[in-house]
């Protein structure tokens, strides 16, 4: 009788394709067997985990997240490295976390950021992690590493239509979109027209409106709603797949759901920022609206909450990331309070680091709201980011022999609800946007490799700093360009 080196047993199993009542078997880091409730009565195992009907999941993967990048405007850096990063994504149900290796306008080599990352995050982490590029400089050098990226396990990159540190101008952003073509990398956008930022920006200056609630107005929604236009236009003309990220306005959805209409390779992710909070979190006393300041920002209400709700149920989001940008609220060096000076004692919007903590509350707060159908649930928070980012079957499923056993289990129905405080979480960040919401669930369990790494009625985190693995990742399992060839005539 074979002894496996972990059973799950009296779980609700749930996937992206299937819900039962079924238990399952890890053996060498993998997963062995799923097979009905009480088909493994009697098999060997050095550790059995009685789930008691709890719901039993796919290890979540976060393909947002920011961690120990080097300052890309001005002084403020990210409160996280990776050791204290991917320990928040454990405690949080996060087993696979996709971070960026983020390149300046002045390097000309994308390889030399990559290694420079690898080097933060090596023999850190305590998840399993891959790498996107951050494409800020698209010269001639940059493209030409496109194909050594894919050799090195790199299936993505990232570009900005806004910010003047990161943009790249409509030209560049073809070249990048034409070389991806060639190599099947997905391009993430981060979608927003910088030219109307800037000049929304200098209408509240010359009003002297400075306050961290007008971060919300130097951002509107038609600074993404644009961009998010010219963005499909792009990818339709070169044919080729891209995936706006953290997208907040449901008229931008409208556009993408449009574009996949249409059968164009258009991806969208969203986050938890633009389910749950809203632009009057930003109008708060003094500077505290700083602590939930990230682009694009929160939205009006709940009509635009609906919105968001309504794109990930009918499949306009692919994926619901964290987009895990953290900075230390009380901290005039290097966090959010970098901005507060004599001239400006509340802070100027302009300047406040952008960004939010919420790689370790994103799954439990998806889960809480009780609104995606459980199938759901697991897609966009596990399955589609793990196809999407070459990483399928590998991650985002338990299938036997073939998928790594990373599991979040779950309480049983019935859990005692609690109201969630920063002092509860194991990031590096003084505050949690989410401060004082109830929660109905959290991770009882996270299993990495079949290694429980987080169990939190018996010493909490329990895994170890380095288990994580980086993960060389395929071209992406979904859609992408139609045609084989691309030709300019072919428009």
């Amino acid at each position: 009788m074979a002894e496996y080196d972990l059973l799950v047993l009296n779980g609700l199993v749930v996937t992206d394709s299937e819900t039962g009542e079924f238990d399952i078997a890890v053996k060498d880091g993998k997963i062995a067997k799923v097979v009905p409730r009480g088909s493994l009565a009697g098999e060997k195992s050095k550790k059995t985990i009685d789930a008691q009907g709890g719901m039993v999941m796919p290890g979540g993967v976060d393909a947002h997240v920011h961690l120990d990048e080097p300052p890309l405007f001005g002084k403020s850096a990210t409160a996280d490295n990776y050791e204290t990063g991917t320990r928040s994504a454990i405690a949080g149900g996060t087993t696979t976390v996709i971070t960026f290796a983020p390149q300046h306008k002045s390097e000309p080599s994308l390889l030399a950021c990559l290694e420079a990352t690898h080097a933060r995050a090596k023999d850190n982490c305590y998840s399993d992690y891959s790498f996107h590029l951050i494409c800020s400089n698209a010269g001639p050098k940059a493209i030409s590493e496109f194909a050594a990226l894919r050799e090195a396990g790199i299936s993505s990159l990232k570009i900005y239509m806004t910010y003047e540190a990161l943009q790249l101008q409509d030209s560049e952003i073809l070249d990048v979109l034409f070389e991806a073509r060639k190599q099947k990398i997905v391009t993430m956008v981060h979608a927003e027209n910088g030219a109307i930022i800037d000049w929304t920006i200098k209408r509240l200056e010359e009003k002297k409106l400075f306050a961290p609630k007008y971060h919300a107005t130097s951002h509107p929604p038609v600074a993404e709603i644009e961009a998010t236009y010219r963005a499909i236009s792009f990818s339709g003309f070169i044919d080729v797949p891209i995936l706006i990220v953290h997208v907040s306005s449901p008229a931008a959805a409208k556009h993408i759901s449009d574009a996949q209409k249409k059968g164009l390779p258009v991806y969208a992710e969203t986050c938890p920022q633009y389910l749950f909070l809203t632009r009057k979190d930003l109008d708060q006393p003094g500077f505290e609206g700083a602590k939930c300041v990230c682009s694009p920002p929160p939205r009006e209400g709940e009509q635009d909450h609906e919105g968001i709700w309504r794109g990930l149920e009918d499949g306009t989001f692919t994926v619901l990331s964290s987009d895990h940008c953290p900075f230390i609220y009380d901290d005039p060096e290097k966090g959010k309070k970098i901005v507060i000076t004599p001239e400006y004692p509340n802070g100027h919007f302009r300047y406040i680091p952008n960004g939010c903590p919420g790689v370790e509350t994103r799954l439990s707060l998806a889960l809480s709201a009780n609104r995606l159908k459980l199938q759901k649930f697991v897609e966009v928070t596990s399955t589609n980011a793990a196809k999407l980012y070459g990483l399928y079957p590998k991650k985002g499923a338990l299938i036997p022999g073939e998928s790594d056993a990373d599991l979040t289990i779950w309480y049983p129905e019935g859990m005692k609800e609690f109201v969630l405080k920063n002092e509860m979480l194991h990031h590096n960040v003084d505050y949690t946007p989410y401060e004082g919401r109830t929660m109905k669930q959290w991770p009882r369990y996270t299993v990495l490799r079949g290694e429980v790494v987080w169990d939190k009625d018996n010493g909490g985190l329990v895994g170890k700093k380095g288990y994580g693995q980086f993960l060389k990742r395929d071209v992406s399992t979904l859609a992408g360009s139609k045609k084989a060839e691309w030709n300019v005539e072919d428009f």
